[in-house]
């Protein structure tokens, strides 16, 4: 396995941070455990991790784990870019003492993702010219706050939000400056939005800095949108896997990303529910699947 790339794991298997109630018995430290003993680099940041970086830090490095980044809301669209900025100068500044090199970032202006009245579906919202001006020049202000600290942002299109579609994603990236504002691929929110991560990934490769891996279920796909469920609903349905597990085609992908010479973290994420598919044997079979596909590759 090439150096360039590490793979972390994300501990939304263990405990959903929008679902509370799923993995609610799972502690912390059962969850880095068995992030390290399936065999990965690192790990994303959940709300059970303790919020002091020296203490966290002291948990990890016995696993020979590393912090790959954390999730931050922002509502650039909806609140004032000041409060948006104290939150994010706190972000920065606590996975800066983690080590960490990119701040993934989502706007949460407008959306649907926790809502479980709206279909994720039939129900997405949609930005204003204003409103994409507000998100536009206020990341690349953040984005300069990131540079300070010798870090990116590295924005995070999500289903049921502004930013979701490949054009969605194009405005984004042609209203941005590159050394200010950059990409995060995520596999399953692509795919489930019916559009194609390859093509998404041969457009922007210069400007990803940073990559989830999940798959899909076919099955409850189709389920779900039959009965318009909602992303959390779908979420409990087990809409989301983990790689290898679902139909998206990973070899194609993988071999892409190692093409563009891509250097950073690939983090494997599959929200479910952990009393129905088992966080770390998902986690396993997931790394298992990725090595076998990066021995063939270098083969």
């Amino acid at each position: 396995m090439t150096k360039k790339i590490k793979y972390g794991c994300a501990p939304i298997a263990w405990t959903n941070d929008d679902l509370p109630d799923l993995g609610k018995e799972n502690t912390f430290e059962q969850c880095i455990s068995e992030m390290a003993l399936a065999g990965y680099e690192g790990t994303e940041i959940g709300n059970k991790y303790p919020k002091d970086p020296t203490v966290l830090n002291s948990f990890l490095e016995i696993r020979n784990l590393e912090v790959a980044s954390a999730w931050l809301s922002l509502y650039l669209t909806t609140q004032s870019y000041e409060e948006n900025k104290e939150a994010f100068i706190k972000h920065r500044d606590y996975l800066y003492e983690l080590g960490a090199k990119v701040i993934v970032v989502c706007e949460q202006g407008k959306s649907i993702q926790r809502d479980t009245s709206k279909s994720l579906y039939r129900d997405k919202p949609s930005f204003s010219d204003e409103e994409w001006h507000l998100l536009t020049s206020g990341l690349e202000m953040l984005g300069e706050l990131a540079n300070e600290k010798g870090m990116s942002i590295v924005y995070h299109h999500h289903l049921g939000t502004g930013v979701q579609t490949a054009d969605e994603i194009d405005r984004l990236m042609e209203n941005t400056n590159p050394e200010k504002v950059s990409l995060l691929l995520d596999t399953g929110h692509l795919m489930l939005s019916q559009e194609d991560p390859l093509k998404v990934l041969n457009k922007y490769h210069d400007r990803i800095r940073h990559i989830h891996f999940k798959d899909i279920r076919k099955d409850v796909e189709l389920l779900t949108r039959k009965h318009n469920k909602s992303f959390l609903d779908s979420v409990r349905e087990g809409v989301f896997t983990v790689p290898g597990d679902g139909y998206i085609e990973f070899v194609p992908i993988l071999n892409a990303i190692q093409a563009y010479d891509y250097h950073g973290w690939i983090v494997v994420e599959a929200e479910q529910d952990p009393n129905k598919a088992n966080p770390y044997l998902y986690a396993k079979k997931a790394k298992g699947y990725l090595d076998e596909i990066q021995n063939k590759i270098n083969v």
